[in-house]
């Protein structure tokens, strides 16, 4: 939530929450910071019932924020300046900012994380070991942070670079079973280095709370259309690893990590690393790739023509990081661009 004259983040979530519909407010969670607002669908089965979800959760906060004063704006960092750093009133982010210090009154930044449902646990480890090289692209198509502290960063996602502060967050290593993924969660904790398995951040994870692989790479979108085909392409590749056994060619972390930096920079405008063959290629030709891997799962489930004009779209309008640009520029100032930014109220 942003101030609407300021553009500085405004902390009234509690104002916003209480003036939820009931419905809503189920849906709606306390989220780190006062000016963030998490809200979650219910398990979805087809992009249109998610579409109804997601507009119909962000028509109702938008109306909200707008009687707390607020503008409820989708971007994925803070854009100008957050002066209210403390936790929501909740003892674990009060144990969280104890533990990490400084890095927790970074200002606050929002992302957007997709669950695909999944067999087992064993499952989800194989599952999300084998995305690894294509999270990369899906992090391009949904940069959605070029602003912070009142300027133009010069990357697509601030968020994403914002965020390599913390511990266990990044491309998740390449885990032979869900026995070595335990002893290692069990080692990182035991180090200190997070509370729990909960503060697991890697891009893709088991979910410790539900049956589901949590995709967890991507800006908070700027509209429930890209938020919808961002549902839609990470279903198709998690249906497409549960296709195909065979363990993916191995890829060292650096690898994957200067890939994931690339996509943060330079979005879609542009070349990104293909971490497969360690080359720089049009980041088109990389989404066409990922295409065409997951087009067999996308016609099954009905959803290539969506994943197609979806893409077509962002081609043609480009990441929500372009799109802030370019209200950059026609308005003149970080706080005027992200009021024409704001969910509609």
């Amino acid at each position: 939530m942003l101030d609407p004259v300021t553009g500085q983040n405004a902390p009234v979530m509690p104002k916003v929450v209480a003036a939820l519909p009931e419905a809503a407010r189920a849906q709606s969670r306390v989220e780190f910071r006062l000016s963030m607002l998490e809200m979650v669908t219910p398990v979805c089965a087809d992009l249109a019932g998610l579409d109804r979800e997601l507009t119909g959760l962000r028509r109702a906060a938008a109306d909200a924020a707008a009687e707390a004063g607020a503008l409820l704006v989708p971007v994925g960092a803070t854009p100008v300046a957050e002066p209210v750093r403390e936790p929501a009133d909740d003892p674990r982010f009060r144990a969280i900012t104890r533990h990490y210090g400084p890095i927790a009154q970074d200002a606050a930044v929002c992302g957007c994380h997709v669950h695909v449902g999944v067999p087992d646990r064993e499952t989800a480890v194989r599952v999300c070991t084998a995305m690894r090289p294509w999270l990369p692209v899906v992090q391009a198509l949904t940069a959605n942070s070029p602003f912070y502290a009142g300027a133009d960063t010069g990357h697509a996602s601030w968020r994403s670079l914002q965020l390599t502060r913390w511990p266990a967050l990044g491309p998740i290593p390449a885990f032979a079973s869900g026995a070595d993924y335990d002893r290692t969660i069990a080692t990182l904790v035991a180090s200190g280095a997070m509370l729990d398995e909960s503060m697991i951040l890697w891009y893709a994870r088991p979910s410790a709370t539900y049956p589901t692989v949590e995709v967890r790479v991507a800006d908070v979108c700027a509209t429930p259309a890209d938020t919808v085909l961002l549902a839609a392409l990470i279903r198709g590749l998690v249906a497409t690893i549960l296709d195909n056994p065979e363990p993916p060619p191995p890829i060292a972390d650096h690898i994957l990590e200067a890939a994931h930096w690339n996509a943060a920079h330079t979005a879609m405008e542009g070349t990104l690393l293909d971490p497969r063959t360690g080359e720089a290629r049009p980041a088109w030709d990389l989404v066409r790739d990922l295409v065409t891997l997951v087009t067999p799962a996308l016609d099954r489930l009905g959803d290539s023509e969506y994943v197609r004009a979806g893409l077509d779209r962002i081609r043609s309008e480009g990441t929500g990081a372009a799109r802030q640009r370019r209200l950059l520029a026609d308005e003149g100032s970080i706080p005027a661009a992200m009021a024409a930014f704001a969910v509609p109220a």
